[in-house]
């Protein structure tokens, strides 16, 4: 067919970091691998170019979304590609490592590459006999690899061995062969994230210290040294992926709801995200509310920090976009979404509620310490205030009691650190401050010259 630039297409996630990809097949027709269940984008690109999925590849049991190809399946009669060693339960043709598929014109290619996950296939697209570039999900990704240690601490070393492996199989490709992963800058899959998203081997051979490793014990020594933590989530979504995510029959939406009703479902077990501005939620917020402004990053620390087994009842301003509250959501497996407050916080204090407020200072007005940084343990290492005691977000809930009394709660900008305010507030503290900005901005305030390396964690 004559394969062209335009042809294959990335739909990028800012905020999972990942990227999937459409590939325009030439006779109306389209491949669509690693799209999540939140398919806007994919059913966008596809009428703007008056094309049908008829092929949706997943490379491994993601750990990090919901797959969107059974949806695909249900919507267009998509054809779904996924490795047989993934038992799915649901239609699909499954590849072992070596099959072909024509795709009419172009063929698709399984190569088993385990590493990230046990089933994992990349998947090399081939025009006649020349790679054009292969879609490596999990396995070989920019300047790095996907991490080993989804299936426990157990495996981890085992699964590292199989990444080297797999990388170098990846590697013996031709060096112009396009290396198109899923997995990238953002994504907490990525071992470590890297900012660029597609590659070619040629280039990786070059600049993957991963790769530079001059042995297997070196390569795992590397890979799991560099692991960080990761959400509570990603634990859940295999097996709803192996049986296959629940087919939607229309565009979940947000009910109205008033504020009996909220606290009806509060009383109920129910917890609040309220998603408006950080500083929004500070000048007043409903007692207990989380805060997880919206933006890119709500999904993973949605999913991180609160269960998705009971209702969740949203606080948003007006203009704030309700479906995209909802499809974050839904695209990690979190469908029991109860409904919007009617009317914000001006009717939740119209009706005689109690609201609550959180202090939310610039540097030049925090208090000296105790300062709680709850960046990622990479952004800690790579300087932070003096004597900070370190406690990433994901952990704040479990580690209330660390927190001492009077702190100034901080992160990079103000999101996250408000976001673990309200945790610690929902625990019992109540004589806490956030910072708006970060270190950076904290130090030169108080006159204090950041360190880098390892401090204190409590």
């Amino acid at each position: 067919m004559g394969f062209a630039d335009d042809h294959l297409i990335a739909l990028v996630d800012e905020g999972l970091g990942n990227s999937a990809y459409l590939v325009d097949l030439g006779d109306g027709r389209a491949l669509a691998v690693d799209v999540s269940r939140d398919l806007r984008a994919v059913h966008e690109v596809a009428r703007s170019r008056g094309l049908t999925v008829a092929y949706a590849a997943d490379t491994h049991l993601h750990a990090d979304f919901l797959s969107g190809a059974v949806q695909l399946g249900h919507d267009q009669g998509t054809t779904v590609l996924a490795s047989v060693a993934g038992h799915r339960a649901f239609p699909h043709r499954g590849l072992a490592d070596g099959d072909e598929v024509d795709l009419g014109g172009l063929t698709l290619r399984a190569l088993a590459t385990p590493g990230h996950t046990d089933e994992h296939l990349s998947f090399l697209l081939l025009d006649g006999r020349r790679e054009l570039g292969v879609f490596t999900g999990g396995s070989l990704i920019v300047n790095s690899a996907a991490r080993t240690d989804l299936l426990g601490a157990e495996r981890t070393e085992e699964l590292a061995r199989a990444q080297y492996r797999s990388l170098n199989r990846l590697t013996t490709l031709p060096d112009a062969t396009a290396v198109w992963p899923t997995h990238g800058a953002g994504s907490f899959c990525s071992a470590p994230p890297g900012a660029e998203r597609t590659t070619t081997i040629g280039a990786q051979k070059l600049h993957n210290p991963l790769l530079a490793a001059p042995d297997q014990d070196t390569f795992v020594q590397q890979l799991t040294g560099s692991l960080g933590s990761y959400p509570d989530y990603f634990d859940r979504l295999t097996e709803v992926n192996r049986r296959g995510p629940e087919i939607l029959t229309a565009s979940p939406v947000l009910a109205t709801l008033d504020s009996g009703q909220v606290k009806a479902l509060l009383a109920d077990g129910g917890h609040v995200v309220d998603v408006r501005p950080a500083a929004e939620y500070a000048a007043g917020h409903i007692p207990g509310a989380v805060s997880i402004p919206l933006r890119g990053q709500f999904a993973t620390w949605l999913g991180w920090l609160l269960p998705d087994s009971v209702p969740l009842v949203v606080v948003a301003d007006d203009d704030q976009d309700l479906g995209e509250i909802v499809w974050q959501a839904y695209k990690i497996g979190y469908e029991r979404l109860a409904g919007r407050l009617s009317g914000g916080m001006d009717a939740w204090i119209a009706d005689g509620h109690a609201q609550a407020t959180t202090a939310f200072v610039a540097a030049d007005q925090a208090p000296a310490g105790p300062y709680v940084d709850v960046r990622q343990n990479s952004e800690y290492v790579a300087g932070h205030v003096p004597g900070a005691i370190h406690i990433e977000l994901g952990d704040v809930a479990e580690r209330v009691d660390d927190v001492p009394a009077g702190s100034i709660v901080a992160c990079g900008h103000g999101e996250r650190a408000m976001t673990a305010a309200s945790l610690l507030e929902r625990a019992g503290h109540g004589d806490l401050a956030v910072l708006k900005g970060g270190p950076g901005e904290f130090g030169a305030a108080h006159g204090v010259r950041l360190e880098s390396g390892e401090g204190s964690s409590a």
